[in-house]
């Protein structure tokens, strides 16, 4: 039997699933439990199922945990564990599936003791937990990538803010901060196609073309966050996702636009990077009824 303090994590995505231990009483991730594999979300349901159970079974080392928890992309019924994703191009064969019910015999845990959460909401919990905003009391996240996911952190647990289609400029949020921005602006300038960011931001030191569109990337993510934190009164922001991975080149845009009435706020970067949600996972599974 493993410590009572130690419950699974995991956090699944639309490639992959990483799974490990999550320590509470050090807030720390048992590196060595670490297992991460490759999904095909296109799959049938049982091949799906398999996969994610192998990739848990495997970080449990031979131990018995009463308690898994997993970061999952939305939508989804996360109390009862129903699976609702459909036109994302993503497990269309999991639709009106329950994911807990599917999982528990092959994990040999009772369905209840499986808790599913939004990634968003995870990603930030870790954050808190043990990462880049630890000890406040009043965040909220944005990861940005494919799409814009954000939380908001207050009284003690985090929650998905749904904040991806906001009205912005002429179109949503997500439109003006997710990788399809920058390969739609680029193209627009250049007539040139770009894979994504990273791509991107290799150019950034010998292109002022591109490091004008970080820029103006910078500049947008200012206006969303200032109205972001005027509706939450958040005293942090913290920025993940494969965006934040160029955060440098939009840095100052940011800042400078945020300045003026923000100036308070603590913005950083995730520290966690994708084990973020695998901690946020763990410690919201910490919390449930029965562990302590």
């Amino acid at each position: 039997m493993t410590s009572p303090s130690i419950v699974i994590g995991a956090d699944i995505g639309g490639s992959h699933i990483t799974a490990g231990q999550v320590d509470f009483t050090n807030k720390q991730l048992v590196t060595s439990s670490l297992v991460r594999l490759s999904v095909n979300s296109m799959a049938a349901a049982p091949e799906i199922i398999a996969t994610w159970a192998l990739c848990i079974k495997q970080a449990m080392q031979q131990q018995r945990f009463q308690k898994i928890c997993l970061a999952m992309p939305g939508p989804f019924d996360y109390e009862t564990g129903i699976c609702r994703i459909s036109d994302q191009n993503k497990y269309p064969q999991l639709y009106a599936l329950n994911v807990k019910e599917l999982l528990a015999p092959v994990l040999e845990v009772a369905a209840c003791d499986i808790h599913i959460h939004n990634d968003a909401a995870c990603f930030l919990q870790g954050e808190v937990f043990s990462g880049s905003v630890s000890g406040y009391q009043h965040a909220v996240s944005v990861t940005l990538g494919t799409g814009l996911g954000t939380a908001i952190y207050e009284k003690g647990a985090a929650r998905s803010a749904d904040r991806w289609n906001m009205p912005f400029q002429d179109s949503i949020a997500e439109e003006y901060l997710s990788t399809r921005w920058f390969v739609k602006q680029y193209a627009a300038i250049t007539g040139d196609q770009i894979l994504g960011v990273r791509e991107l931001a290799a150019q950034a030191f010998s292109n002022n073309l591109v490091k004008g569109l970080f820029a103006e990337f910078g500049k947008n993510l200012a206006a969303f966050l200032n109205r972001f934190i005027d509706e939450t009164d958040a005293k942090a922001v913290v920025i993940g996702g494969n965006i934040a991975q160029s955060y440098p080149l939009f840095k100052n845009a940011l800042l400078a636009g945020m300045e003026s009435r923000y100036a308070h706020v603590f913005i950083t970067t995730s520290v966690l990077g994708e084990l973020a949600a695998v901690l946020g996972a763990g410690s919201f599974c910490y919390q449930q009824p029965g562990v302590i």
